[in-house]
Formats: structure tokens, sequence, C-alpha cells
């Protein structure tokens, strides 16, 4: 057995890694409505992602999956649900949310190990299940500290765990899977940001040539993280999938702090220790069970 991690979280750590610096990418287009930014994003991922298979030759499926109606409903549902995250999490970012936006995250390991539970039979060990008790009462005491039901962070989790289940349940392929959603996608997308540029109210038209850049970009820098994540979601349980995924959370916490100036009260501190306290026993727990593996004796 490698002494490296499984190619499965890798995969996932390194979507979750990205996914957490996300907040810098977005703050350069604040000049740009969230609705406008998520279509974009739709229409120049499936541009990325045809010129990965166009490279690849890898087209064979295609016909296939559109003479399947069920596939053709079950990757429609994923879109709205990735595209709803989408729309969320950039709203929350550009309108100085960073912080409701990582609770979001926070939230979501929790909806991950449930729905792994309820829906896939899947069974986390004793160990991770303390994980998972930690990090729930870490996410009780921030939505006490706030004083209200942390609905941004609550849909941001229900939109993506849901997407999440659907993309390892999904017969397709991360690529394959991509493919689709984005095609799916693509004409409202498109629709939207032509009745936006002939009315005269689409942003995109008044920004300059970086800001443009930064736009095109969103094909490769959305794509990306999602292909690696759809990747590992096959590869490994939900429980794993949804613990890993704190590494996301704390670094757009730990960049609204320190880079992008929201504040936080000393008390919702003590609902991240736990949180990251549940991060620390959780990957313990799995490098003794990898340990136990190897050597059993």
């Amino acid at each position: 057995m490698s002494a490296g991690l499984p190619p499965g979280v890798l995969y996932a750590t390194l979507a979750y890694a990205a996914w957490g610096v996300f907040p810098l990418y977005f703050r350069q287009l604040s000049a740009v409505p969230a609705l406008e930014i998520v279509a974009h994003r739709t229409l120049w991922s499936l541009v990325f992602v045809l010129l990965v298979l166009l490279l690849r030759r890898q087209w064979g499926w295609l016909a296939q999956a559109l003479r399947q109606p069920r596939m053709l409903a079950v990757s429609g549902l994923s879109a709205l649900l990735l595209s709803a995250n989408w729309l969320l999490y950039v709203w929350a970012v550009n309108s100085g949310h960073v912080l409701d936006a990582s609770l979001g995250y926070f939230i979501l390991p929790l909806i991950n190990v449930a729905l792994g539970y309820a829906v896939l039979g899947e069974r986390p060990r004793r160990g991770q299940w303390l994980a998972v008790a930690l990090a729930a009462a870490g996410v009780l005491w921030l939505t006490l500290q706030a004083g209200r039901l942390p609905w941004v962070g609550l849909a941001i989790a229900l939109t993506f765990g849901g997407y999440g289940l659907l993309r390892k349940i999904a017969p397709l392929g991360a690529l394959e899977g991509l493919v689709l959603e984005t095609a799916l996608l693509a004409p409202l997308a498109l629709g939207l940001l032509a009745w936006w540029g002939w009315q005269g109210q689409a942003a995109w038209t008044a920004l300059d040539w970086q800001q443009g850049l930064w736009l095109l970009a969103a094909g490769p820098i959305t794509a990306v993280p999602l292909l690696l994540f759809a990747a590992g979601a096959r590869l490994v349980p939900m429980a794993t999938l949804g613990l890993l995924q704190y590494l996301s959370p704390s670094l757009q916490f730990l960049l609204g702090v320190w880079l992008l100036g929201e504040s936080v009260q000393p008390l919702r501190l003590l609902g991240f220790a736990l949180i990251w306290a549940a991060l620390v026993l959780f990957a313990l727990e799995g490098a003794w069970q990898r340990r136990m593996a190897v050597w059993p004796g």
C-alpha cells in the first residue's frame, strides 16, 4: 500500500483547497451581478470541458446519454442544484458574507454524513461519529451565537450536499457528467446574457480587458475543482468526503477575517474550534485505520 494519500482523498483535498480560496477570485468580479457571474461560469465551463473532450476524443458516451431520459433527468437535477449553489455562494462573497458562506460549508459535512447513512447505507466508524458529533456541536454553537437561523449557510449546504450525492451515484464519469450538466444549463445562461446585452444591462459589456479575462477564467477555475471533486466523490465514502471538506470553509474563514476584513465575535471562535477539533480527530482516526490495515498485528 502506498504511503501517500489514496487517490480519492487526494482529489477531494485538492478540490476543497481550490474552493477555499475562491473568495479571492470572486472579489475580482465584484462589479458583476451574481446571476451574471453564474451564467458566465456555466458557458465558459462548458467550453473548457468540451475542449478537454476534444483533446481526449471522448465522445462515444454522448449519443447513449441523450437516449436515456433517466440520466438526463438526474443530470438536470444535479445541474439545478449546482447552479443554485453557485448563485448563493457568489452572492454571499460579493455581499460581504464570506463567513456566512463558510458556515454553510461547515454544515455540509453533516449533510453528507446524513445522506450517506440514510440513502447509501454507509455506516461510519465510531471515531467518525465522534468527529461528526464535535462538528455538530460547533455548528449548533455558531447558530446560537448568531441568534437566527443561518439560512444562507443552510441553503449552501443543502444544495451542494444534494449535488454531491447525485454525482456519487451518477452513471457518468466526472468529465462527462460536468459536460452534460453545463450543456443543460447553457441555453438558459446564453439566453440571459443575450437578453441583458440587448437591454443594455449586461455588466460584462462595461468591463475592461483585465476583468474580461477574469470572466473567461471562470471556465477552468470552475471546472477543474469540480472534476477533482466528482472523481473523488466516486472513490471515497460520503462520511470521508464530508469531513475532508472542512478544509474549504476553514480557508474561507481565514480569508474573510484576515484579508477581507469581516469581523467575528470572540465567542463564535469556540464553535470554529470545535469544528477544527473534529477535523483533527477525523484525520487521526483515518491514519490509525490505515496503519492497522498495513500492520494488523
